[in-house]
């Protein structure tokens, strides 16, 4: 064991712990949610690299000696690379504004610094967590940055999960390109489209939604790296701001920008209320989706039939042969997650008070996890849904001849008067719509193919 000491007193660690007091403290006051930091790869990730940057710019200009920069840069970028998540135990939910996950950092850094140097964890008179670490730095400059560098790499992955996604709709759309369907407004029956059309709008929508992500990153790529405590550089040496954040952009790879006020940027996470808001449009959307999905394969005897979801599990354990329309499900609640974990974050964000948001924990915490569950569903539902969804063709045929919304089409064809008059023979004689333009004289069977043909080459030239 080894003894580390604080301003509340001793405590005592395992000799070999790469973390140290305050992260041994922080365990001990947040036994929260059972979610490590370590569990979020990016902001890790993200955090070794700002070190890193700091590390590199202290050394230059900032008195800090080369040979415990040098290890100090190659602990952090062994945390960045994600060797050491393991050593990322605070909970995610914590107090503090993110003091213990910054703390938890300068401590791992430092001691895996110490060992890469042939040193014992705990010499802390050769690389120190604090007077080394985190020298020029802050929680309230160390943490925002972090977390908004590690927001951009997730929009990364959860763009090719969204794209993935919208890719099966165009696939299902060029399908689905030749079958008629009848649209529905308000559930009752409105005019024919094609299958085709509809899910061409599912991956429009989805499209529209990528080209909002990405949207946020330059919004994401202003930080407040070089503000310190509440955005007045306290403790900086001269030039240091503008370095470390083109240093940061150099090893991260993202072109990061200085707030023009660091200290409205140290306070302010109206940033976070954006990304949490786009990331509840993208799940409402697609929770509409998936709600449409499962409503055009209710039944199926019973029900809408219009289109067959593949059937991945059995549906009930009293009734034999039920299948449950199980993935879009999981797209629903997923969906009610985000939305209330946007709701968190604008608590959140409402709630901070003068020059810092001590709530950025949770809001991280919400961010973070409405985006793993979005991207784990979206693979999913594009795997194990989307892409096996079949058309039932007949049924589809059927409802399409039956329906009144039919005469809509023919109207111009046929005149205003003469498609009531359609309208009016099918109800009361409760025939098609086809067989009431036949009763009526009004158009031969193959004049009333070509009119359904011409719905087609519509859709296609659309």
């Amino acid at each position: 064991m080894r003894t580390e000491h604080d301003l509340i007193g001793d405590y005592e660690l395992p000799a070999s712990s790469l973390w140290g007091v305050h992260t041994a403290r922080a365990v001990d006051n947040f036994p929260i949610s059972s979610v490590s930091i370590g569990h979020y790869r990016n902001l890790i990730r993200a955090l070794g690299l700002t070190k890193a940057a700091a590390a590199r710019v202290n050394a230059a200009i900032g008195g800090l000696e080369a040979e415990k920069a040098r290890h100090i840069e190659l602990s952090c970028l062994e945390v960045a690379e994600g060797k050491l998540d393991e050593h990322f135990v605070v909970d995610a939910i914590q107090g503090g504004a993110g003091t213990s996950t910054n703390m938890n950092a300068n401590e791992v850094i430092a001691n895996r610094a110490l060992e890469l140097m042939g040193k014992s964890p705990g010499d802390y008179d050769i690389i120190h967590p604090l007077n080394d670490v985190n020298r020029s730095q802050s929680t309230n400059d160390v943490y925002p940055t972090a977390l908004r560098l590690a927001l951009i790499f997730e929009i990364g992955l959860l763009d090719q999960s969204l794209t993935d996604l919208k890719n099966s709709y165009e696939a299902k759309a060029r399908e689905f390109a030749d079958i008629l369907k009848m649209a529905r407004t308000q559930l009752q029956d409105a005019v024919p489209i094609t299958l085709g059309q509809e899910f061409q709008a599912f991956a429009v929508s989805t499209s529209k939604d990528i080209d909002r992500l990405h949207e946020l990153i330059p919004l994401l790529s202003e930080i407040n790296l070089g503000g310190t405590a509440v955005g007045t550089e306290l403790n900086t040496p001269k030039g240091y701001t503008k370095k470390v954040v083109a240093e940061l952009s150099k090893l991260s790879g993202v072109k990061l920008t200085s707030a023009k006020d660091l200290v409205e940027a140290t306070q302010s996470s109206g940033v976070l209320v954006t990304f949490s808001s786009v990331l509840k449009r993208i799940a409402v959307k697609q929770s509409k989706i998936a709600s449409d999905l499962r409503l055009l394969s209710s039944g199926p005897r019973a029900g809408f039939n219009e289109i067959n979801l593949p059937e991945k599990q059995a549906g009930s354990s009293i009734m034999p042969g039920k299948v449950n329309p199980v993935i879009p499900e999981v797209i629903n609640q997923i969906a009610f997650t985000v939305i209330g974990n946007d709701l968190t974050v604008t608590m959140a964000a409402e709630s901070g008070q003068l020059q810092l948001n001590a709530f950025e924990p949770i809001m991280a915490r919400s961010i973070l996890m409405s985006i793993t569950y979005l991207r784990n569903g979206f693979a999913t539902f594009t795997k194990n849904c989307v892409d096996g969804i079949t058309a039932n063709t007949e049924i589809l045929q059927q409802t399409v001849e039956n329906s009144i919304g039919l005469v809509t089409v023919l109207s111009p064809q046929l005149g205003y008067e003469n498609a009531t008059k359609v309208a009016k023979h099918a109800r009361t004689k409760d025939c098609s719509v086809r067989q009431a333009v036949l009763d009526l004289g009004l158009l031969t069977d193959s004049e009333f193919d070509a009119a359904l043909g011409d719905l087609i080459s519509l859709a296609r030239r659309r």
